[in-house]
């Protein structure tokens, strides 16, 4: 008798959503710093058993490192086309899905005495000596902001004034501590709290190419139940409704300019 209940509980503590497979790790594009924040805070009240922790960077630094070897269960990229790639080569245990489309937009302190919804004419403004972009070689957020300023025809006089962020939070860090007067940084992050105290134009979207961001999960995690409770978690509506609080538009949303 006492043998069938301890196998009988056994069984169900293996069967059980809650129990999947430990802890997970996940690699996210910098941008997603607040709102994957919000996103796993949610998920582990659902499933408190599972560990999530959550490393924010360059998306193709993370494409690197994940080609590498990197232990990480998921992968959420600013860029479809990293998603894409690993997915080619076999480092993929799922078809890439898109998440959000991601918006940029010109930041400036409230203190700078600058006007950003002058739009990026601002960079040939005397007062900024340094301007801020994320590293178009390695970050998608760069390289949209690359093609917004070179679409407005600014792209060669802001040369001598760019400084580059090794990802889109460092970018803010710098315009944020007065390092750089002005720069292009995610919405999503200009619509954190730690960066509300600033002003921000949104760059209309036809300035530059779509900011499609997408996630896999990893081969790693192929066999892992938590990573695939986890993507089921950011296609559901409590996930969706986070990105949206922080100015991502949802796969199923038109992107309009503003």
């Amino acid at each position: 008798m006492k043998k069938s209940i301890l196998l009988f509980c056994l069984l169900s503590l293996f069967s059980s959503p809650a129990w999947a497979a430990g802890d997970i790790l996940i690699a996210a594009a910098a941008d997603l710093q607040f709102a994957m924040d919000d996103v796993a805070k949610a998920f582990r009240e659902e499933h408190p058993r599972i560990g999530v922790k959550v490393s924010y960077g360059s998306s193709g630094n993370f494409f690197t490192q994940i080609r590498q070897g990197a232990p990480f269960d998921l992968y959420f990229s600013a860029d479809l086309k990293y998603t894409e790639m690993l997915e080619a080569e076999g480092f993929a245990a799922t078809p890439p899905k898109l998440y959000a489309v991601g918006r940029i937009v010109l930041w400036t302190r409230k203190d700078s005495g600058l006007d950003p919804t002058r739009g990026l004419e601002l960079v040939n403004d005397p007062a900024v000596r340094r301007f801020a972009i994320a590293n178009p070689a390695h970050a998608p957020y760069g390289v949209r902001a690359r093609e917004a300023l070179m679409h407005y025809g600014h792209w060669d006089q802001v040369q001598p004034k760019l400084v580059f962020g090794e990802n889109i939070s460092q970018t803010a860090q710098f315009v944020q501590t007065g390092n750089a007067q002005a720069g292009i940084l995610a919405l999503s992050l200009a619509m954190a709290p730690a960066l509300k105290d600033g002003h921000y134009y949104l760059i209309p979207e036809e300035a530059h190419l779509p900011l499609e961001q997408a996630f896999i999960v990893t081969r790693r995690a192929r066999d892992n139940p938590a990573a695939k409770l986890f993507a089921e978690f950011v296609a559901g509506e409590q996930a969706r409704a986070i990105l949206a609080e922080y100015g991502f538009v949802l796969p199923t949303q038109p992107v309009q300019g503003q």
